[in-house]
């Protein structure tokens, strides 16, 4: 069975469609109309070996925040969905990711509890045309929707687009891991279900 979901997203503020497919090669084609949210959505489809079609329409003439926090949204939903039950998945993933002088850990459960805990340190104001304060949203906007606890912490760098990138390919590798089938039929939790 193919664990993958198609997700639409429609407010007054946005216009958001989503095909997600957890085993994946890593194919992206992600078109927000803001390129570096492209790029760090790309980083993820790509390193967690998803295939993800992501395309979006925003109020870009007011700012950034409805078009990328309803992106993270909708992917989180579509990550929810394809995951189904969750059962006989490895549940937790943990990884580091360097760029160059950046460093980043992302520690992920699926236990469908959804709290993130996001420090990437940023410095610029902007990265491209997104604002540095939307990248640990769009993380914990990922979490809630998703359901899933996600701790990401850059270590070190000094280079902004390193450290955000970083941080994204860091979460895919992670993701990787908690969503790799183990062929048990049983949710992996003391509880029985996740």
């Amino acid at each position: 069975m193919t664990r993958e979901a198609t997700i639409r997203r429609t407010t007054k503020e946005t216009d958001i469609a989503v095909r997600l497919v957890l085993d994946g090669q890593g194919e992206a084609t992600v078109k927000t109309g803001i390129g570096f949210l492209d790029h760090l959505l790309t980083a993820l489809a790509c390193h967690a070996r998803f295939d993800l079609e992501l395309t979006a329409k925003g109020d870009l003439e007011i700012d950034d925040h409805h078009t990328a926090e309803d992106c993270a949204l909708a992917l989180g939903q579509a990550l929810d969905r394809g995951l189904g039950e969750r059962r006989g998945l490895a549940r937790f993933g943990y990884a580091y990711a360097p760029l160059d002088e950046a460093l980043a850990r992302a520690v992920v459960d699926l236990a469908a509890r959804p709290v993130a805990v996001v420090d990437l340190g940023l410095k610029r104001e902007r990265l491209g045309e997104l604002s540095a304060e939307m990248i640990p949203h769009v993380l914990q906007s990922l979490a809630a929707a998703g359901r899933l606890t996600l701790h990401v912490d850059v270590l070190r760098g000094f280079n902004d687009h390193h450290r955000a990138e970083a941080a994204f390919k860091a979460l895919a590798l992670a993701l990787r891991q908690a969503v790799a089938e183990t062929g048990e039929t049983s949710a992996p939790s003391t509880k029985g279900t996740l």
